[in-house]
């Protein structure tokens, strides 16, 4: 599921298959019987209730398919925080956890240089030449099943290329690189080694280059949040090994500066948009229409002709795709588990758990700026398996966790 992400992404089952992935854990989790909930668990379960509950207000039938879909990453995403969090559990080695995710981190380095190469690379894909001309042709199918190195305008006679494999938006490969350097980071403090520590020390400094290129500013403001947090943290409570390693980071990046110029592109990009009005046109929408339906919202994002985006009304940020889509009610639950999970991990000690601990606090940056439904908000729920398990782990006078006994399927889920 996440080591083979450049496989999946040039068979254009990336997006697809991910929720086949999250259906054969919980078969594995439920014949395995007896597995423990994480902090927030239930709150997301009340989320993933009144998501299904707005699907009565969905306008037609057509808009099932994308709701199902949006759904589907919704499940997956707490499936795969209850599988890490129970073999997290279990396993002396954290670092063994973390190898997947870690694994997922090298392959958004290798396609990012990918882009950066060879920045129009494009091709239809085994998945795309077998679905029916009138799934493929949609363009958000299009977009998940076509493997496209960059996100860029083919109309400009000057396109800005930014790295977005496997991706389909640019916006959703910074979002995700902010969301797993931390957990890289992590992984190395927690005694990675042999073979696994040099590839994650050679892709640490590689990965900046393709990040910076994608000019996302929701990413530099939720990173940048996240480490101020997080060296704060550490200083208070003494933690040399978190601030330094955090300055270090810090430090590669200031180099990274010196070649990008990461300023004056940003500018020369923005200049060149209209993407804050398309975006306050759309929040304003959402706000104005919410009114009609608040509780249950309206199951899904709606194409209007009253905004100046090309995009339809509830998307353009999580926040609002949750507000839209399924109402107030739901929005507080979805918040929720981020700010009930962040404060189960704010206790945290060590280097590595303080690291994994502001992962829920860049995903609250993120939720107005990025939509947080696919592989990225599943990454987020992986590091939160890890770092409950880490942080209850360093409680003082709190004895190592016994590992629990598997149950049959009769015990159910508990």
């Amino acid at each position: 599921m996440f080591g083979l992400v450049p496989v999946w992404w040039l068979s254009g089952l990336f997006y697809f298959g991910w929720p086949v992935f999250g259906a054969l854990l919980l078969i594995v989790m439920f014949v395995r019987g007896r597995i423990p909930l994480p902090a927030g668990a239930g709150l997301w379960l009340a989320f993933l209730a009144l998501v299904v509950v707005s699907a009565t207000q969905l306008a037609d039938v057509g808009a099932l398919l994308t709701f199902t879909f949006r759904l589907l990453f919704y499940v997956t995403a707490i499936v795969v925080c209850c599988y890490v969090y129970t073999m997290a559990r279990e396993r002396d080695a954290l670092t063994v956890v973390l190898g997947p995710l870690c694994a997922f981190f090298v392959a958004l380095v290798l396609l990012g240089w990918l882009g950066l190469l060879m920045p129009r690379f494009g091709m239809v894909t085994p998945f795309e030449l077998v679905l029916p001309g009138g799934l493929s042709g949609n363009p958000f199918i299009r977009d998940m099943v076509h493997a496209q190195a960059t996100e860029y305008s083919a109309r400009s006679t000057n396109p800005i290329f930014r790295p977005a494999a496997p991706f389909a938006y640019t916006n959703t490969f910074g979002s995700t690189f902010a969301i797993t350097l931390p957990a890289v980071v992590a992984c190395l403090l927690l005694g990675a080694r042999g073979p696994a520590r040099t590839v994650l020390l050679v892709a640490l400094p590689l990965s900046l280059p393709p990040a910076f290129l994608t000019l996302n500013r929701g990413m530099f403001l939720s990173l940048g949040v996240g480490l101020t947090v997080l060296g704060l943290r550490a200083a208070a409570r003494g933690n040399v090994k978190a601030l330094a390693s955090m300055l270090g980071m810090l430090a590669v990046g200031g180099l990274v500066t010196l070649f990008i110029p990461i300023g004056e592109l940003i500018e020369r990009r923005v200049s060149v948009s209209d993407t804050n009005t398309d975006r306050l046109s759309l929040y304003l929408e959402v706000l104005r229409w919410v009114q009609r339906s608040p509780l249950l919202g309206f199951g899904a994002p709606v194409q209007v002709d009253t905004v100046t985006a090309d995009a339809p009304i509830g998307t353009q940020g999580q926040l609002w795709a949750v507000l839209f889509s399924h109402g107030i009610p739901a929005l507080v639950c979805f918040i929720g588990w981020f700010v009930i999970v962040g404060f189960r991990c704010w206790p945290a000690r060590t280097a590595a758990a303080q690291w994994l601990s502001v992962v829920p606090l860049i995903g609250l940056v993120q939720l107005p700026f990025y939509g947080l439904v696919n592989q990225n908000l599943t990454a987020i729920f992986y590091v939160a398996g890890v770092a409950l398990v880490l942080v209850d782990r360093e409680r003082p006078g709190r004895p190592p966790s016994q590992r629990p006994v598997p149950q049959p399927l009769a015990g159910a889920v508990r």
